[in-house]
């Protein structure tokens, strides 16, 4: 690889890396073309970008970006695989669910929303993390509750007063 074709390589590493905001980085050495191809197609379907890099042009691309990606740099040994996705546990879930069938892809670390993730141990974790959307159909529904609350105490109580409203008028009859 000439000097320029690594140039471009990082300027490009550099882009996806600044307009992605949730990036993991895996280790899928070891799966068969099969099971590459196979993991290759649940990211696509998943809405994830995955690619195989070379760790320094990473590092060099992460230096590069206005990111403050912490620690996850040292985690840049061996093979790596870039995983870009707009969800914040959709990576993960497509690693946890491939692991059902193959002991790889083992994650390394993650950023997620200015968040370092450092590990394999912190997989569960990241499968736990809600979405953005998740997390404003979270809010509604309890902005909705007390209203929906208010309303059901208000019919409820409605007809109620109307009863002994029925009532009385009947007794002084």
């Amino acid at each position: 690889m000439t000097r320029e074709e690594k140039l471009t390589v990082i300027e490009d590493l550099t882009a996806q890396l600044a307009e992605g905001s949730t990036i993991y980085l895996a280790d899928i050495s070891g799966l068969d073309a099969q099971a590459t191809s196979n993991l290759r197609r649940a990211a696509f379907k998943a809405n994830i970008k995955l690619a195989v890099v070379k760790n320094t042009l990473l590092a060099k691309a992460m230096e590069a970006s206005e990111k403050d990606f912490g620690k996850l740099p040292e985690t840049l040994k061996g093979n790596t695989s870039l995983m870009i996705a707009e969800a914040g546990n959709a990576p993960a879930k497509l690693i946890k669910d491939f692991r059902k069938k193959s002991e790889r892809p083992i994650l390394k670390g993650a950023f997620i929303e200015e968040a370092i993730y450092i590990g394999d141990e912190q997989l569960d974790v990241l499968t736990s993390i809600k979405s953005k959307e998740e997390v404003i159909a979270d809010i509604i529904a309890l902005l909705q509750s007390p209203a929906k609350n208010v309303i059901s105490g208000l019919k409820s109580g409605g007809g109620k007063l109307a009863g002994i409203l029925k009532t009385l008028s009947e007794k002084e009859s």
